[in-house]
């Protein structure tokens, strides 16, 4: 036995103007039913966003990426979504829609920490690249 559980992945992207279709990624989404576990990180760099749309509203979209975060961890202020099971939270989160905050596809691996697969996903989809 490896002690390593299936998990499945969404990135979180930012389309500040839909219509473009133009995005950047600035979260990921992990779940790993195996390990009763839902987490999210969230990552909104202002000028990566500006070089996409001068005009987008950073807060704005920072506060929706929060609010995912807030889905994940069942936050009180998150609403009847937070309440669901972790799957259902999952899945919702990762439904298609034509907003601001898209989820991309969603994919799996396999990990014995999903929270550090969370931060590992993270440096590697969403935070840039350095030399």
């Amino acid at each position: 036995m490896t002690g390593r559980d299936t998990f499945e992945y969404a990135v979180l992207r930012v389309v500040p103007r839909v219509e473009r279709g133009e995005f950047l990624n600035a979260g990921v989404l992990v779940y790993c039913r195996q390990r009763d576990y839902l987490g999210a990180r969230v990552h909104l760099d202002p000028e990566r966003l500006r070089a996409l749309d001068a005009t987008a509203d950073a807060a704005a979209i920072g506060r929706a990426l929060q609010a995912a975060t807030d889905v994940c961890a069942a936050d009180p202020g998150a609403g009847a979504a937070g309440r669901e099971a972790l799957g259902s939270r999952f899945r919702w989160l990762t439904a298609p829609r034509s907003t601001v905050i898209q989820p991309g596809p969603v994919h799996t691996g396999l990990t014995a920490d999903p929270d550090a697969e969370a931060d590992r996903l993270l440096r590697l989809l969403v935070l840039p690249v350095t030399a």
